[in-house]
């Protein structure tokens, strides 16, 4: 089993609980650690390490960064998290459980100037590099190993031990063959931390699990998977797939994915447009859901051809209405598949429209197309028998009509039955 150790970056192919070559104790191993290439790098505690190696007088007190008029936690130390502060906590709660804490006011242009200085160390390994925050990414380092003439694996320990040395913060690396896998690593050994997981590793490592422990997955979904008898990973892992996406549509399949440890996305490496959205503010507010509907009907067929137009397809759709009260309300559901077919759009929507038609009325409905992707990933169908493909091209037919005979060449059926009843 290779064996990597941290501290030296030697590779050696054994399971060792001691490296030979320096005596170090920092070793990783696992029985693929060799043939991994996708990493997720996460800076640890990155606004308070900042300032913690900028004001040696800090290292050994508990700091939390934030306050100001939201008056919450941006970030803490791992030293303030130990008594159990959180990020996005009330700061009078978190100097409840901290009281001893240095509380300082975040300085943006500071971080931002070192969260480009990790980037750049990054760019220095592979051009595949995809910045999801300040202080985090996606490496893919396929193909680099004739460059760098070492592993994947190596390489990035070099760049925890420079990004420690030069830049002054440490970060943790989640080694894995997909960006769901590295990122569910890179969490798993926080400070300071390097962990692989494989595939194989899954039913182990995941499935006890509560759903929860998903990235990505929130509250609301945890609750409605317990209601249906989910609680663990392993429950959705081992569920029938067809009665999954029954019960929750698009989202019971993703789920049965990351939960069996599938995911493939590529690595985003260039800035893209994240997201396109579309929405009406009425002259009076409306609450009968049929009339918000069929605006919003309208509204998915502009914006899917706006997608088209800019050659794009998204794999998460979005809700937005504003009461009455004006209060907004937000929601979204994440597609099997990207799409860029109104139909496709609409239909996942239609029952986050219906779920929330009781908060009416509103003054505004509107519709988002989220994390963007070419169109050439958009609607292929899926192993459900939906053929998202004929939509597709029967919307790009439509297109074509409007393009050479103006946007009143065809109208719905619920129009022209609205005509026939005068």
């Amino acid at each position: 089993m290779p064996s990597l150790c941290r501290d030296c970056c030697s590779l050696h192919q054994a399971q060792l609980e001691k490296c030979p070559s320096c005596r170090s104790h920092r070793i990783v191993f696992h029985t693929e650690l060799d043939a991994m290439n996708i990493a997720h790098i996460d800076c640890d505690a990155f606004y308070a390490a900042i300032h913690k190696r900028d004001d040696l007088s800090l290292a050994n007190k508990p700091v939390i960064v934030g306050g100001g008029q939201r008056g919450v936690v941006a970030t803490a130390c791992y030293l303030a998290r130990a008594s159990g502060v959180k990020s996005a906590m009330p700061m009078f709660q978190a100097l409840k459980l901290c009281p001893d804490a240095v509380v300082l006011k975040p300085n943006m242009e500071l971080y931002s100037q070192v969260g480009r200085e990790v980037r750049e160390t990054c760019l220095e390994l592979t051009p595949m590099v995809e910045a999801t925050s300040i202080d985090e990414a996606y490496l893919d380092l396929s193909g680099t190993e004739r460059l760098h003439k070492a592993k994947p694996a190596v390489v990035l320990a070099k760049l925890a031990k420079k990004i420690e040395t030069e830049i002054g913060i440490t970060i943790s690396i989640g080694l894995a063959s997909n960006k769901f896998l590295a990122k569910t690593a890179s969490d798993m050994d926080k400070p300071r931390g390097f962990y692989v997981l494989s595939k194989a590793d899954v039913p182990q490592i995941l499935w006890p699990r509560d759903i929860g422990f998903l990235h990505g997955v929130g509250p609301a979904t945890v609750r409605s998977f317990a209601k249906a008898g989910y609680n663990k990973i392993g429950d959705i892992a081992n569920a029938d797939v067809k009665k999954l996406v029954m019960q929750f549509g698009d989202l019971g399949l993703r789920m049965h994915r990351l939960a069996n440890g599938e995911d493939n996305r590529s690595l985003e490496h260039h800035a893209k447009r994240k997201s396109i959205s579309s929405e009406t503010t009425f002259m009076k507010d409306i609450g009968d859901f049929d009339e918000l509907w069929e605006i919003l009907q309208n509204i998915g067929v502009k914006l899917a051809r706006i997608a088209r137009q800019k050659s794009l397809a998204g794999n998460t759709v979005s809700l937005k209405l504003k009461a009455s009260n004006r209060r907004n309300i937000t929601r979204q559901v994440t597609l099997f598949e990207p799409t860029q077919t109104g139909k496709t759009m609409l239909e996942a929507i239609k029952p986050l429209l219906q779920n929330e038609i009781a908060a009416g009325p509103f003054r505004l409905i509107g519709l988002g197309l989220h994390d963007l992707v070419d169109e050439i990933e958009a609607d292929k169908g899926d192993l459900l028998g939906n053929n998202n493909s004929k939509d597709l091209a029967l919307e790009k037919a439509i297109d074509t009509l409007y393009a050479k005979f103006g946007k009143n060449a065809l109208t719905t059926s619920r129009k022209m039955g609205k005509e026939n009843d005068k």
